[in-house]
């Protein structure tokens, strides 16, 4: 990847204000709300195994006005990745193909993001599970049970918006800025991965220590392979599995991932969504 052109001090000052607005409306309110989320729950009387949080919890009981609030949360989620991908954007040169968000090399893009998925997502599980164990990570509902035909399509949309945001943001925004602000390779790779782990704190200790992991090896394969397409169809595949797989693991596996919850009638809806 090329070295950025050095700024000026009134270029330097504008682009950390820019970082910051974007990091406040995004991924950085949503990681300071998650660690808030850690906090209480690590306060609560009840240990930090025995409480619960969810994903991607219904908006409403009635069907319409839930698939209408789900539809239009991933549609909100989404242009926070259109803002950022414009203020990538300069004359003379396409953003999307700066940061590998395009479909040249799809095939093996897609192949990369299948192995990262399966290298990132198998330990991921067992580091889960380990964490149930322990008593030290809390019972994540990834998925609604009582699901419905649109459960399904709700899901994969969630997951995909979960994909674009944190890969866009994380890597492809993040990694751009901090490079032209003169920041070497390693400084960005550990801070970004540290900003992710603290995005998905509400999860427990576990999901800390799994998400900063997958940060640092997506950070380096960004490095190598200077492509935020394969870390973007990885994440999705890592999230559809665990959205659509959540039920089946609650039925083979109760002690780990379950017990079933009964649907609650006034869903709370958790800090992030992936």
């Amino acid at each position: 990847m090329p070295v950025p052109a050095p700024l000026d001090h009134a270029e330097r000052v504008r682009l950390r204000w820019e970082i910051g607005i974007v990091l406040a409306v995004s991924v950085g309110q949503a990681a300071l709300y998650s660690v808030l989320a850690l906090v209480r729950a690590l306060l609560r009387p009840a240990p930090l195994g025995d409480q619960q949080t969810q994903l991607n919890p219904s908006r409403d009981q009635a069907a319409f006005w839930d698939v209408l609030y789900q539809v239009l949360s991933v549609f909100f989620g989404l242009a926070l990745v259109a803002l950022v991908v414009y203020l990538l954007w300069e004359p003379g040169s396409n953003a999307l193909r700066r940061i590998g968000l395009d479909f040249r090399g799809f095939g093996r893009d897609a192949g990369r993001g299948i192995l990262l998925a399966l290298a990132i997502g198998v330990p991921g599980l067992a580091l889960y599970a380990i964490g149930r164990a322990l008593g030290i990570t809390v019972q994540v509902q990834a998925s609604p049970l009582d699901a419905a035909w649109w459960t399904v399509p709700l899901l994969l949309l969630a997951a995909l918006r979960a994909g674009l945001t944190e890969e866009v943001i994380f890597i492809g925004y993040l990694f751009d800025r901090l490079r032209r602000l003169g920041w070497g390779w390693w400084s960005i790779i550990l801070t970004t991965a540290a900003l992710r782990a603290a995005y998905h704190a509400y999860q427990g200790i576990g999901p800390i220590i799994g998400n900063f992991v997958m940060g640092v090896a997506f950070g380096w394969c960004y490095r190598r392979w200077g492509r935020v397409m394969p870390l973007v169809i990885a994440h999705t595949v890592i999230d559809i599995v665990a959205f659509i797989g959540y039920p089946l693991a609650v039925a083979l596996w109760p002690g780990l991932f379950g017990p079933v919850p009964a649907p609650s009638p006034s869903p709370t809806p958790s800090p992030t969504a992936s």
